[in-house]
């Protein structure tokens, strides 16, 4: 593998949390997917049907155009404009997802903002009110991540809250590169690549021979960039990487501490989540 950016291919599945961790939120699957849908949908359509009664009764003899711009403002603010808003203002949830314990987020784990919302909102009309709901069902079976059309054009995905989650955990620093590591310049490793290496830390042992070289030599060569001076000649790829994550990982710690200890120089400290010590 002779493209320094393979790495990205190897962590394509996992969300990334703010320190680099590789998170395997579980996917919702089709089944709550379209419970959840249903759902909604039938809160819309009562929605609908409500407004456009409150409308005809208020209305009474209006002429043809303007119950024809009515109805289309009423559509367009409940079949569009009410989704999107509810997701927003509750980051990710509505009350199909509420009901089935999922959750709308980010390709990258983070929250949905209102133009993905918005974006998802759009397409559905289209998947889901006009088609009827076809392309969202068969986009959703396919998809590896079960997305509808809306979630690949929003860039998010439906994730469970039901389940637990699996988090990678962070690699020790080899005591032979301590000194080196701590005393380098590590700079802060792309999302990308600090996911890779996790993940790929994580399951070597369970690779072949090869690809476990492969991709640690791989993986070293995208890392070494982000480092200065270079290790210490004569150790595995592997446990440079180690040493490379891990004092990325200490330091990033240290600072997060550091800002706390700022903070609660202006404002009273949270007894729940305040540190007392730097962290080792």
């Amino acid at each position: 593998m002779s493209d320094p950016g393979g790495y990205r291919s190897y962590a394509t599945d996992d969300l990334v949390t703010g320190e680099g961790v590789a998170v395997e939120l579980p996917t919702a699957s089709v089944g709550a997917r379209m419970a959840s849908g249903a759902i909604d949908v039938v809160l819309t359509i009562a929605v609908l049907v409500a407004g456009f009664i409150a409308f005809g009764l208020a209305l009474g003899e209006a002429s043809d155009a303007v119950i024809g711009i009515v109805s289309i403002v009423l559509s367009t603010l409940v079949v569009v404009g009410m989704p999107a808003t509810i997701e927003t203002a509750s980051r990710g949830r509505s009350l199909g997802r509420l009901a089935l314990g999922l959750r709308t987020v980010r390709d990258d784990g983070g929250p949905v903002t209102f133009r993905h919302a918005l974006v998802r909102a759009l397409v559905g009309y289209v998947e889901i009110y006009l088609l009827l709901g076809i392309p969202a069902v068969v986009a959703s079976m396919v998809h590896p991540r079960a997305k509808r059309l809306g979630d690949m054009a929003a860039g998010t995905v439906v994730v469970s809250q039901r389940a637990s989650l699996r988090l990678s955990p962070p690699p020790e620093m080899p005591p032979a590169l301590h000194h080196w590591a701590s005393t380098a310049d590590v700079t802060a490793l792309p999302s990308g690549l600090t996911v890779a290496v996790r993940q790929f830390l994580a399951r070597a042992p369970g690779l072949s021979p090869q690809s476990r070289h492969t991709l640690g030599v791989e993986l070293l060569h995208a890392t070494l960039p982000h480092v200065s001076p270079a290790p210490p000649p004569g150790h595995h790829p592997e446990a440079v990487l180690s040493a490379v994550v891990a004092e990325r990982r200490r330091r990033d710690l240290v600072r997060l501490w550091r800002e706390e200890q700022l903070r609660a120089r202006v404002l009273p400290a949270d007894p729940l989540s305040a540190r007392s010590t730097p962290p080792g």
